[in-house]
C-alpha cells in the first residue's frame, strides 16, 4: 500500500467514536490563542521522507497541536522540542515545527504516532491503540528503507513490540522501557527508545535537548551501520 493511500485512509478513519467526538469538539471550541484559526480536527497521518531509514514514533496528536495543524508534532511545545533535536541531528531542515506550511522538511526520517487522533488527557484506551495499529503496520511496510525506529515513550515502545511480535522475533521476557535502550534483531528495524518530549518531561528536565539529540544521532549512526 502506498503512503498516499495510507494517508487517505487515516484522514477518513472513523474507527474510534470517542476520539472522533473529542477531536471535533476541540476543533469547534478551540483554545483562545487560536480562536481565529481553522482546526484540522481529523485523524493525522504521518509525514516525512519516503526513503527514510529512521522512523520516529510518538504517542498521538496534541489536541491544540497536530489536531489543529494537521501535521504530527506540529504547533505545540513538544513539536518544537522534537524539531530542534532532529535539526541538531541532521534530520530536519529547520529547528521548529509550527504549522504545516512552515517549510519544515525531513531528511532520512519519517514521523508518525501510535494513535492518529488526539485523545482526552493524552490517554488513549488499549482498544483505540489496537484500532490504529494497522496504520503503523502499513507505514512500516511501505517505508521499505526503514532501519531504525525511535520510540518516544513507553506507549510507542509497546507498539513497536507488538509490531515485532507479529514477526515472531520479540524476545521473552520483554525488557522494561528505559531511555536510551537499544534492541537489534535480524528481520525487523532496530529500536532506540527515548522519553517522550511532553511538556511534563521537558519542563522537569527528565528529557533535555542533548538527551534527545543524542538518541537521534545514535539512530542515524545505527541506520548507517545497518545499511552497509
Amino acid at each position: 500500500m502506498s503512503l498516499s493511500t495510507i494517508r487517505q485512509q487515516v484522514i477518513s478513519c472513523q474507527r474510534c467514536p470517542r476520539l472522533r467526538a473529542y477531536c471535533a469538539r476541540v476543533a469547534k471550541d478551540k483554545r483562545a490563542a487560536y480562536r481565529d484559526e481553522k482546526y484540522w480536527g481529523r485523524p493525522v497521518p504521518g509525514f516525512g521522507d519516503r526513503r527514510a531509514r529512521v522512523l520516529v514514533l510518538g504517542l498521538a496528536p496534541g489536541a491544540h497541536g497536530a489536531n489543529r495543524t494537521g501535521r504530527m508534532f506540529t504547533g505545540d511545545r513538544s513539536g518544537d522540542f522534537l524539531a530542534a533535536a532532529m535539526h541538531a541531528a541532521g534530520f530536519a531542515s529547520i529547528p521548529t515545527s509550527q504549522h504545516a506550511r512552515d517549510g519544515l522538511k525531513l531528511r532520512d526520517a519519517y514521523i508518525t504516532a501510535v494513535v492518529r487522533c488526539a485523545p482526552p488527557e493524552n490517554k488513549p484506551t488499549t482498544r483505540e491503540m489496537r484500532q490504529c495499529h494497522s496504520y503503523l503496520e502499513a507505514e512500516v511496510a511501505s517505508l521499505s528503507q526503514i532501519r531504525v525506529v525511535v520510540a518516544l515513550g513507553k506507549i510507542a515502545f509497546d507498539a513497536y513490540w507488538r509490531l515485532i511480535a507479529e514477526h515472531d522475533v520479540a524476545p521473552r521476557p520483554r525488557p522494561g522501557f528505559a531511555h536510551g535502550y537499544v534492541f537489534r534483531v535480524d528481520g525487523v528495524p532496530a529500536l532506540i527508545t527515548s522519553y517522550h518530549p511532553s511538556q511534563q518531561n521537558t519542563n522537569t528536565g527528565k528529557l533535555t535537548q542533548p538527551m534527545l539529540a543524542d538518541v537521534l544521532s545514535r539512530a542515524k549512526k545505527l541506520a548507517d551501520a545497518l545499511s552497509g
